[in-house]
C-alpha cells in the first residue's frame, strides 16, 4: 500500500486555519466531507474526536495521525494538512504539531488500517522529509514531495 493510494492532490490542505485540536479536527472533517461523496462532516468529526479522547494521535516530531473507522467509507482515504504556526495537539514530545495525516477507513478493515498507520508513521519519521513538507510553497508541491518519498519505500 502506497500513501498516494490514500490521498489525491485535492486532499492536501497547505495551511490549516484551525488553531486548536478541535478546530483542526473539524476542518479536516469538513474538507473530507466536501471532497468525498457519502461522508458526513459531523460524523467524521465525532469519530476523530472520540479517537483523540482515547489517546493523542500526535506522535511527536511535528506529526499527528488522527484516524478512525466509519460506516459508509468504501475505501481508506487520507487527507494531509500543514499548520505553519503549529497546533497544541497533546503531542508525546510536548511540542506543537505542524504536519497532519488524517486516515479514514471502512469498518472491518483492521489489518489494512494498521498497515497504513505504520507506513504513514515510518515515512513521516524522516526529518529531511518533514522539513521539505514544512517548506513546500503549495498543496501541489506537498503532494509531489509525499509521492516522491512514498516511492522510496517498498509497499
Amino acid at each position: 500500500m502506497k500513501l498516494v493510494d490514500l490521498i489525491r492532490p485535492e486532499l492536501v490542505i497547505p495551511e490549516l486555519s484551525g488553531r486548536t485540536k478541535a478546530q483542526v479536527l473539524a476542518e479536516f472533517s469538513r474538507h473530507l466531507a466536501k471532497t468525498q461523496p457519502g461522508l458526513d462532516a459531523s460524523t467524521l468529526n465525532r469519530i476523530l474526536t472520540e479517537r483523540e479522547q482515547l489517546a493523542t494521535t500526535a506522535i511527536g516530531e511535528d506529526i499527528a495521525i488522527p484516524h478512525g473507522k466509519i460506516d459508509g467509507a468504501t475505501r481508506m482515504i487520507g487527507c494531509v494538512g500543514r499548520s505553519t504556526p503549529g497546533v497544541s495537539f497533546d503531542s508525546l514530545d510536548g511540542k506543537p504539531t505542524h504536519l497532519f495525516f488524517v486516515l479514514i477507513a471502512p469498518e472491518g478493515s483492521a489489518g489494512l488500517h494498521l498497515k497504513a498507520l505504520a507506513r504513514i508513521s515510518r515515512i513521516f519519521k524522516d526529518a529531511d522529509f518533514r522539513n521539505k513538507l514544512l517548506r513546500a510553497p503549495s498543496a501541489a508541491e506537498l503532494f509531489r514531495i509525499i509521492a516522491d518519498e512514498d516511492q522510496k519505500y517498498p509497499s
